[in-house]
C-alpha cells in the first residue's frame, strides 16, 4: 500500500466520520427541539392556569373591598342623613317657638296700643280740666298764670331775702362738714373710671439749650444752617427771646419728631453745619422709623395678636405720634380694640377677630394726611390691600356710618369706638368753645346787679367775682353765689365743675401829711 492508498483511506475516513457525526447530532438537534417544544407549552399551560388563578383571586378581592366601601359609605350617608333630620327637626322647633315669641308680640303690642290709647284719652281729660282751672283762676284774679307766679315770687323774696341768705349760709356751713370725705370719694370714682393714660398732643415741640450761645450756630451764617434744617425737615424753627430753648413747629408729629430728635443730636454733637444736619437728619429718620416699627410690634404683643403684614405694623405705630381732639389715636385704637373683645366675649362672637378689628378701625389716619379721603375709606382700602379679612375692612369702613355694617363685629367696633371717644376725660374741647364758654361764664357774673368786676380763672373751673361792698353786704355774698351757680348751671355746658368765690372788699384810705 502507497502513500496515496493511505492518505486517500484518511481522507475517506474523515469523509465518512464527518458525516455519521452530522447526521447523529442532526438526530439529537431533532430530539431537543422537540423536547423544548413539549416543556414549553407545559410552561404556557401552568402559566395560563395560574392567570386564570389570579383573575380570580383578584375578581373575588375586588368584589369584597367594593362591598367594605358600599357599606361604609351607605353607613356615613345614614348618618349625615340622621344628624340632617335632627337639624332640620331642632330649625322646625326653633322656626315654630320663634312664632309663637311673634304672636306673643302682637298680643302684647295689641294690649300696649289699646292701654295706650287709654292713657292718652285720660291725658287728655286731665289736660282739659287743668286749661278749665287755669281759665277759671285767670278769671277770678284777673292775672294769667305766669303772672300770678312772677307777683308771688317777687313779694316772697323781698318778704324773705335775709332769711333765705342766713339759711343758706347755715346750710353751707354744715355742708363744709362733709365736704371732704365726699371730695375724696369722688375723686376716687374719678380715677376708676379714668384708667389709661392720655397724652396731649400740640403743634410744637420745645427743646432746651445748654445756653443761649447755641443759638446763632444754629442760625448759621446768614440763616444758612437754620435754611437747611427747616427744608430737610420739613418743620418750623422758632427761635426767639425766650431762653435757652428752641420751639419746634409742624402739624406732622413724626416730622416734629425727627426734627427735635435731630436738633438734639445737634446740640450734644456741636458741630452744626449743614453737611453734619443732613447726616444726623438721616440718623434721626432710621431711629424715629425704627421705633414706630417698634411700638406696632409692643402693641401686638400686648394685646396679644400673632400675625399682622409688616406694613401694617409700621401704620399702626405711626398713630402713636397721631392725635383726635387730642386723644391719642394709638391708646384710643388699644382701648377700642379691648372693649370689642369684651362685648364680643360677652355674646359669643369670635373675639381675636374683634379684638384686631378694634385696633385697626382707625388705621386710615396714620395716611390721611398723605392721601386725600376719609381716614375710614383710606383705612378699609389699606387693610384690602394687605389681605385683612372682609369683617375687618367693613369694620374699618362703617365705622363712621359712610357705608353700612354688614357683620356683628362692625357694629361692635362702632359701639366701643363711641365709649371710647365720648367718655370723661378721652377728648378736650378746642380753642373756640374754650373762649365761648369763658366769655359766656364772665358774662352771666356780670349780668347781677351789685357785680364790680368778674373773672374766670383757672381755664374756666373757678369764678371769682368782687362785689360793690355799698350794695352787697356780708351776707348777701351767699345768697349771690348760690344764685350765680343757678345761672351757671342751666346756661354754660361746662367738663368736671366750676368753684364760684364772690369777694367782698371794705378799704379805707387815709394819707398823712
Amino acid at each position: 500500500m502507497n502513500t496515496i492508498e493511505i492518505v486517500i483511506g484518511i481522507v475517506i475516513g474523515i469523509v465518512v466520520g464527518s458525516l455519521v457525526t452530522y447526521y447523529y447530532l442532526q438526530d439529537r438537534n431533532k430530539k431537543n427541539k422537540k423536547n423544548a417544544q413539549e416543556s414549553a407549552e407545559q410552561i404556557i399551560s401552568i402559566a395560563e392556569e395560574e392567570g386564570r388563578r389570579l383573575k380570580k383571586e383578584i375578581t373575588l378581592q375586588a368584589k369584597d373591598e367594593s362591598y367594605k366601601i358600599k357599606s361604609r359609605y351607605d353607613k356615613e350617608n345614614s348618618e349625615k342623613q340622621r344628624q340632617f333630620q335632627k337639624k332640620e327637626s331642632y330649625l322646625q322647633k326653633r322656626e315654630s317657638d320663634i312664632e309663637k315669641k311673634f304672636e306673643n308680640i302682637d298680643k302684647k303690642q295689641k294690649n300696649l296700643n289699646h292701654k295706650e290709647g287709654e292713657i292718652q284719652k285720660l291725658n287728655n281729660k286731665i289736660t282739659t280740666q287743668i286749661e278749665e282751672g287755669h281759665r277759671e283762676l285767670q278769671r277770678i284774679s284777673n292775672l294769667s298764670e305766669e303772672d300770678a307766679k312772677k307777683e308771688l315770687f317777687v313779694k316772697l323774696e323781698q318778704e324773705y331775702q335775709y332769711e333765705i341768705a342766713t339759711r343758706i349760709k347755715a346750710a353751707e356751713d354744715n355742708f363744709k362738714e362733709v365736704a371732704d370725705q365726699k371730695a375724696r370719694r369722688i375723686v376716687t370714682t374719678a380715677i376708676q373710671r379714668i384708667a389709661v393714660d392720655q397724652t396731649s398732643e400740640t403743634t410744637i415741640s420745645v427743646v432746651p439749650l445748654p445756653s443761649d450761645d447755641i443759638k446763632g450756630k444754629i442760625i448759621g451764617r446768614e440763616g444758612r444752617n437754620i435754611r437747611i434744617f427747616e427744608s430737610l425737615t420739613g418743620v418750623d424753627l422758632l427761635i426767639d427771646d425766650t431762653p435757652e430753648v428752641v420751639t419746634i413747629s409742624s402739624y406732622d408729629p413724626i416730622k416734629r419728631e425727627v426734627g427735635k430728635l435731630a436738633l438734639e443730636k445737634l446740640i450734644l454733637d456741636g458741630r452744626i453745619h449743614p453737611a453734619r444736619i443732613e447726616e444726623l437728619f438721616d440718623i434721626a429718620t432710621k431711629e424715629v422709623d425704627s421705633t414706630i416699627f417698634q411700638e406696632g410690634e409692643d402693641t401686638l404683643l400686648e394685646l396679644g395678636i400673632r400675625t399682622m403684614n409688616p406694613e401694617l405694623i409700621k401704620l399702626l405705630g405711626r398713630l402713636k405720634y397721631r392725635s383726635s381732639y387730642s386723644q391719642n389715636v394709638l391708646n384710643h385704637s388699644k382701648e377700642v380694640a379691648l372693649l370689642c373683645a369684651a362685648m364680643a366675649a360677652e355674646i359669643g362672637e369670635n373675639i381675636s377677630r374683634a379684638k384686631r378689628a378694634g385696633l385697626l378701625h382707625d388705621i386710615g389716619k396714620a395716611i390721611d394726611k398723605e392721601i386725600e379721603g376719609s381716614h375710614a375709606a383710606l383705612g378699609a382700602d389699606v387693610l384690602k390691600k394687605y389681605g385683612e379679612s372682609t369683617e375687618v375692612i367693613n369694620a374699618a369702613a362703617s365705622h363712621h356710618g359712610d357705608v353700612p355694617a354688614t357683620c356683628i363685629i362692625s357694629g361692635l367696633v362702632q359701639a366701643a369706638d363711641a365709649i371710647s371717644a365720648s367718655r370723661p376725660g378721652a377728648r378736650k374741647e378746642d380753642i373756640e368753645a374754650y373762649v365761648r364758654r369763658i366769655e359766656s361764664l364772665e358774662r352771666i357774673c356780670n349780668d347781677f346787679d351789685g357785680v364790680e368786676k368778674s373773672y374766670a380763672v383757672q381755664a374756666g373751673r373757678e369764678l371769682r367775682i368782687i362785689v360793690k361792698p355799698n350794695q352787697i353786704d356780708d351776707v348777701m355774698l351767699t345768697k349771690l353765689s348760690y344764685d350765680i351757680v343757678n345761672r351757671v348751671e342751666g346756661e354754660v355746658e361746662y367738663p368736671g365743675q366750676i368753684k364760684v368765690t364772690v369777694i367782698r372788699e371794705t378799704r379805707s384810705v387815709a394819707y398823712a401829711k
